[in-house]
C-alpha cells in the first residue's frame, strides 16, 4: 500500500512549463519539479532570470530549458510551446506563476477620507491610473488566459493534463489599497472555476494555489523598514492576522504543487488552495 500510495505523487519523466518560472516563488517551485524528475521548461520575460534558474535546476540534476517569453504576447507563447514540444514533447502541466503589481493601481490610503477638503496630498481611488489598472489585469489575468488557451489545447488534444494557476489571498478578501491586483487576482480564481467545468470531460484538470504573504524580495521591500529592520506597521498587521504567526517561505507552495499536479488529485478539479498560515480562516 505504502510503496502504491507513493507511486500517485510521482511525477518522473512528465513535462511542466512555468510562467513566471525566474521569480522567486516559480523559480523554486522549478527547481522541486526538477529535483522530481520532471523536465522543467522555465518560462520568463526576464532571459536572465529564465536562464539563471534552468542553470539552478541543472546543477542539481535536473533537466531544464530557459524560454524568454511574454505571457501577453501569443506569438512568443506558440513559438515556447512549439520549443519545448520539439525538445521533449507536449507540457503535462502549465503552471501560470506570470503576475505581479503595479503601484499605479494601488492607493496609498486605506480609507477615502469622507470630504474632498479632508483629504491629504495621498493617492485615493480617484486618482489611480486607468493604464496602471490594466496592466495589473492584463498581466495577472489575460497571461493566465492567453498561456493556458495555447498550452491547454495540447493537454485537451491529448486528453490529459494538469493546469495549476496562482492566485492570492487577496482574491477572497480584497487587500486595501491593492485594488488592481485584489481584482485580477479575484478574475483568475473565477476563471480557474469555470475552465475546471469547461475542460472536465477532457481529461485536463484545472486548479489554484492561493498563496498568503510570503517574504519575497518585493514583499520585504515594502514589509520591513530599511532603516530599522523591523516590521512596518502594516506588515505587523499581516502578522497579528496570521494565526501561524509568520510569513511563507516560497517551499511553503510545494507540496500542495504537487499533490494538485500528480494523480493524488485525480478527482480534484476547480479547487483555490489557500497556503497562508490560516490567514483566510482567521477573525475576532
Amino acid at each position: 500500500m505504502g510503496n502504491d500510495l507513493l507511486k500517485r505523487f510521482d511525477l518522473s519523466g512528465k513535462v511542466a512549463a512555468i510562467t513566471g518560472g525566474g521569480g522567486e516563488l516559480c523559480g523554486t517551485m522549478a527547481l522541486a519539479l526538477g529535483s522530481a524528475g520532471v523536465k522543467v521548461a522555465v518560462l520568463d520575460i526576464s532571459r536572465e532570470k529564465a536562464e539563471a534558474r534552468a542553470q539552478a535546476v541543472m546543477a542539481a540534476g535536473g533537466a531544464a530549458l530557459a524560454v524568454a517569453c511574454d505571457v501577453l504576447d501569443t506569438a512568443q507563447l506558440k513559438a515556447c510551446y512549439d520549443r519545448i514540444l520539439g525538445l521533449w514533447g507536449p507540457p503535462d502541466f502549465l503552471i501560470n506563476g506570470a503576475g505581479g503589481n503595479d503601484p499605479r493601481g494601488s492607493t496609498d490610503l486605506e480609507f477615502h477620507p469622507p470630504s474632498d477638503t479632508d483629504r491629504p496630498e495621498a493617492k485615493s481611488f480617484f486618482d489611480l491610473d486607468p493604464a496602471g489598472f490594466r496592466h495589473v489585469f492584463d498581466l495577472n489575468f489575460m497571461g493566465t488566459f492567453l498561456t493556458t488557451r495555447v498550452f491547454g489545447a495540447g493537454m485537451v488534444a491529448r486528453g490529459s493534463g494538469a493546469i495549476v494557476n496562482i492566485s492570492s489571498m487577496s482574491a477572497f478578501m480584497p487587500l486595501t489599497k491593492v485594488a488592481a491586483y485584489s481584482a485580477a487576482k479575484a478574475a483568475v480564481s473565477n476563471f480557474t472555476r469555470w475552465l475546471a467545468v469547461h475542460f472536465a470531460h477532457t481529461g485536463v484538470r484545472v486548479n489554484a494555489l492561493a498563496p498568503g504573504f510570503f517574504m519575497t524580495e518585493q514583499l520585504r521591500f515594502l514589509h520591513i523598514d530599511a532603516k530599522t529592520g523591523q516590521l512596518t506597521p502594516r506588515a505587523r498587521q499581516v502578522i497579528d492576522h496570521t494565526p501561524m504567526g509568520r510569513y511563507g517561505v516560497a517551499d511553503d507552495l510545494i507540496g500542495a504543487l504537487v499533490w494538485l499536479l500528480s494523480d493524488a488529485a485525480a478527482f480534484v478539479t476547480g479547487v483555490v488552495v489557500p497556503i497562508d498560515g490560516g490567514f483566510s480562516s482567521y477573525s475576532i
